[in-house]
């Protein structure tokens, strides 16, 4: 890091703490205002936030190892743009009218109390020991690899970055609540996406081309089977990415986070109207399809320059240390000062956009599902203050989970991706015949949570087990709850939890018409009609097509 490096950092610090500043100005009186922004984002910054939110440490971590060991794989997961438009034109008329400020609470107005119950606990465990833990280790693993420090004061840098980052973020997020995310956001996406764009650009130079990556990483096998780095659709035989393994796994999983997790509704929730709400998403959409080109294709291009072993950077030659340090290694190695510095505020701006998402939502999900549940007369600006207080508490906690994340290790994203294979399922069983099937009854949405809920604590429990008893007999529990493909398992464990909502609705009593009324197709008023249909437009339909038209020409060059 020279010198003009610091410059462009500090200039981006003072640009944050304008923002923080101005937003800090704006007095937030109601919990609406503070974990909703007063529901007066425009569609620029929910579809930014939505965008910048999404990227952290999986994509500059994960993202480009993946693409550095396995090529294209992990592509399926980040070309899912198309699900982000679900939430949009399907889900977002059905939020907005419901006036609800957390996805539990819009399934106890769906379903009943204990639904909601259910999701907020699975939700907030959920973030603090994987999304919050596992953002905060790998915020501290980037910038030991970025600034080439081991130790400073005596202590060790990976503990200064990492706790420094939480901090930080911490601040702004505890006092400017949801508005300090939003507008922090429409100044850090800009930034991640320029400087990502140069490392593509200098590394494709460097490396003599996109026709010597797709040379170089097509000549390099994945399976028995013919497959090779480049290939998106893999052989269904393939141990770990079947093509329909895959399709499946990915669609489910995306269906979840995308459309019903409060990390991501929760910036739509924010909008002024179902118009700014469902063009955030369309923009966030639009966003959503670079990420394979910023993160993975970099990853790609890291193994490719590795593996032609004539590549010299900085007057070196340039070697690959891991798989998962290919985009920290290609910031530290390929950059010119300046450049190097604005890269690494789009790290910062990343891991700090995505961490305060987290703070904030989990904050959200313990002020308004469980404190406010229990003490419903709790005066506006207490809950702001109540609110304040768990986003502290979910910071020490991220805080001291990060040791046992560190000693995972290399395990770390293949524990994460299982976590969600198994967690997905359920959520996205209950909301998907929530919205579309009237005779859903409140019972049938519970169990189908909970039966999600059991199996997947199955599957990761048997996981444990099998990985860590040598000669473990094989019989059909094993054969189901282990040695099933995880994507495979995901598909399955849907089709169980769709089935248990469908029989246990037939056996109890329908729901009464007044409770749906508005929440599910075929409930609307002609009023409600009305307005849906008058919040899109030509343009609307139009940018809708183009992104589902990207996605799939991204299929077929891929294939």
């Amino acid at each position: 890091m020279e010198l003009l490096d610091w410059i462009v950092i500090g200039l981006f610090g003072v640009a944050l703490i304008g923002i923080i500043v101005w937003v800090l100005s704006q007095k937030e009186e109601t919990s609406g205002d503070y974990f909703l922004a007063g529901r007066d984002a425009s569609w620029i910054a929910i579809g930014a936030s939505i965008f910048a939110s999404n990227i952290g440490s999986e994509h500059l971590i994960g993202l480009a190892g993946a693409g550095a060991s396995s090529g294209m794989a992990m592509a399926h997961w980040e070309i899912q743009g198309w699900m982000i438009l679900i939430l949009g034109w399907v889900f977002v008329p059905f939020y907005s009218r419901s006036m609800v400020l957390t996805m539990p609470e819009f399934l106890e107005r769906r379903y009943n109390p204990e639904s909601r119950t259910v999701l907020s606990l699975i939700s907030l465990v959920s973030y603090v020991l994987t999304k919050v833990a596992v953002t905060v280790y790998a915020g501290g693993l980037v910038f030991q690899q970025v600034f080439g420090i081991e130790t400073m004061w005596g202590i060790d840098f990976f503990w200064i970055s990492a706790i420094g980052l939480v901090l930080l973020t911490a601040l702004y997020t505890i006092f400017g609540g949801m508005k300090s995310v939003l507008y922090t956001s429409v100044l850090q996406t800009p930034i991640l996406l320029g400087g990502s764009l140069v490392i593509v650009v200098l590394g494709l130079k460097a490396v003599g081309g996109w026709d010597q990556v797709l040379e170089i990483a097509g000549a390099t096998q994945v399976n028995e089977y013919g497959d090779s780095m480049i290939n998106l659709i893999r052989d269904n035989r393939d141990a770990d990415f079947p093509w329909l393994g895959a399709l499946i796994g990915s669609s489910i999983i995306g269906f979840w986070y995308w459309c019903t997790d409060q990390f991501i509704v929760q910036r739509v929730l924010s909008g002024k109207n179902e118009t700014h709400a469902r063009r955030g998403t369309i923009f966030g959409a639009y966003l959503k399809l670079l990420p394979v080109f910023l993160f993975l294709i970099p990853g790609m291009i890291a193994y490719a320059m590795s593996a032609k072993g004539n590549v010299m950077l900085n007057g070196e030659l340039y070697t690959l240390p891991s798989a998962d340090a290919a985009f920290p290694s290609l910031v530290a190695q390929l950059l010119p000062a300046g450049i190097k510095g604005l890269v690494v505020c789009g790290i910062l701006a990343a891991l700090m956009s995505s961490l305060a998402s987290l703070f904030n939502s989990s904050a959200m999900l313990f002020t308004i599902d469980f404190y406010k549940r229990f003490k419903p007369e709790t005066p506006e600006k207490k809950l702001v203050k109540i609110g304040q207080v768990a986003t502290v508490v979910i910071v020490i906690l991220g805080i001291l989970w990060i040791p046992i994340m560190r000693s995972i290790g290399n395990v770390l994203y293949e524990y994460l991706q299982d976590v969600q294979s198994v967690l997905a399922p359920g959520i996205a069983a209950a909301f998907l015949l929530g919205i579309t099937w009237k005779r859903a009854s409140a019972e049938g949405g519970f169990w189908g949570l909970m039966s999600g809920f059991i199996i997947g604590i199955t599957r990761l429990g048997a996981k444990v087990y099998y990985e860590n008893v040598e000669g473990a007999a094989d019989n059909l529990f094993k054969s189901l709850f282990f040695d099933m493909n995880w994507l495979f398992f995901c598909g399955w464990m849907l089709l169980v939890c769709l089935v248990v909502v469908i029989v246990v609705s037939l056996l109890t009593k329908a729901p009464s018409a007044e409770k749906i009324q508005g929440l599910v197709f075929g409930t609307n008023t002609p009023e409600q009609k009305a307005a849906t249909r008058a919040s899109w437009n030509g343009w609307d339909v139009f940018h809708t097509a183009v992104i589902l038209g990207l996605t799939v020409a991204f299929y077929i060059y891929f294939w």
